[in-house]
């Protein structure tokens, strides 16, 4: 699959990360006039900054945390906090994402919740936040019998891809809404057909971020790039109480 090493691959795909949130910036600033917080598209400018770096960067990120070589030693449970923290960090970029965009709409009496992308880009948020809730009671709190967290792991993996695939189709898709809003014949200089100098750097933006998604995956797919198993698993160290 992947023939590289660990360590230039995770640095390449830092970069990547970095490109795409520098992409959907200067889109932001140079073609949809920038950023502010007072209900006009300036707000709404915010949704796909936060989105990006949210859902895609920070999430990738996370998810990508136990692939670390010096997450491979030692105690789970600082990479475990790292894991949820990232996670969590992720989750509050998302939400004020959301704010903006329902702000700017309610400010501009543009309806709400309308398009596949909106329904796309709301449920993956909900499956967000279940995904974390049941992670964080599941393997930070000491309720959960071992078990049970067992049973639960590879349920946890699964949907942590799955949420990553929809959060990178929830942008891509609404790069392409974006784009025929504001690229419409009659309204524009030259319209998204014609494919003007702001279709092709969004465009591009896209698909870095299907790129990004598609290495992160990729990554937790390889299997000499996962945490050796040993004696001390995840259903063995939870955040608060004594190992069980």
């Amino acid at each position: 699959m992947l023939a590289v090493p660990l360590r230039p691959f995770c640095a390449f795909l830092a970069g990547l990360g970095l490109l795409c949130l520098a992409f959907v910036a200067s889109w932001c600033q140079r073609w949809r006039g920038g950023f502010a917080w007072d209900g006009s598209a300036r707000m709404f400018n915010w949704h796909p900054v936060l989105m990006v770096a949210g859902m895609v960067v920070l999430y990738g990120a996370a998810a990508l945390v136990y692939r670390l070589p010096p997450a491979w030693r030692g105690p789970k449970l600082p990479w475990k906090l790292l894991h949820g923290a990232l996670a969590l960090t992720a989750f509050g970029l998302t939400v004020v994402g959301l704010v903006a965009v329902f702000g700017f709409h309610n400010a501009s009496k543009t309806p709400n919740m309308y398009s596949l992308h909106s329904w796309l880009g709301l449920a993956t948020v909900l499956l967000f936040s279940c995904q974390w809730l049941a992670g964080f009671s599941a393997f930070l709190l000491p309720y959960a019998p071992p078990w049970l967290r067992a049973l639960y792991k590879p349920v946890h993996v699964f949907f942590g891809s799955t949420i990553l695939m929809l959060s990178v189709a929830s942008c891509v898709s609404g790069i392409n809404e974006k784009l025929f809003f504001s690229l419409k014949n009659g309204t524009a200089p030259a319209p998204y057909n014609r494919l003007p100098p702001e279709a092709v750097f969004a465009n591009t933006l896209g698909l870095l971020i299907v790129l990004f998604g598609v290495l992160v995956l990729c990554a937790l797919a390889k299997p000499d790039w996962k945490r050796p198993e040993d004696g001390s698993t995840d259903t063995r160290q939870p955040l608060l109480g004594t190992e069980r």
